[in-house]
């Protein structure tokens, strides 16, 4: 989670989803933004993929400024195709046609989230941006990522942490 000291107007009160962290680096999905004009209907139709007219309401989420013309689909199972990114034994990390054709047709994962893009980091710099406070990190909570309204996602993570957001401050520093 984004602490409200981070600057980056990408990633303000962002809850973010890790899906990867080596020595090269880490990328993550933003699992709290998503493009108001935006429909899952729009990416299928564009890509050719039949749908139902309920696909117009599954949201494209703003994964973050990396490869924001690419799209990343976060989600558990049923896992199949190539490309796959296994974050735990139940989330994985894709942009498999496959995937998106069995969301399309409603045979896809119960649990998704179909971004545009995603975050990334170079090589030490998360690193970098936690020591100097601009993250807080919990871990994977299937509800945060899924279930919650998209407004409460970063608070009620926030909160699992035993912090109440309202005691945080813009400043950071260090004991």
């Amino acid at each position: 989670m984004a602490m409200p000291s981070l600057a980056d107007p990408n990633f303000e009160h962002t809850v973010t989803c890790i899906s990867e962290h080596t020595a090269e680096g880490a990328v993550g999905i933003v699992v709290n933004r998503v493009y108001p004009e935006l429909s899952a209907k729009v990416i299928f139709d564009e890509l050719g993929i039949p749908c139902d007219d309920g696909a117009s309401k599954i949201p494209v989420h703003y994964g973050g400024p990396v490869h924001d013309n690419e799209l990343f689909i976060l989600h558990t199972g049923p896992f199949m195709g190539e490309g796959l990114l296994m974050i735990t034994p139940e989330l994985a990390l894709s942009n498999s046609r496959l995937v998106l054709e069995a969301i399309a047709a409603g045979k896809g994962p119960q649990d998704f989230v179909i971004a545009l893009g995603c975050a990334g980091w170079g090589p030490g710099q998360l690193e970098s941006e936690m020591l100097q406070n601009a993250w807080l990190t919990l871990p994977y909570m299937p509800d945060i990522v899924f279930g919650l309204p998209l407004d409460e996602r970063w608070e009620n993570a926030v909160r699992r942490l035993g912090i109440d957001p309202d005691m945080l401050i813009e400043t950071a520093g260090n004991a």
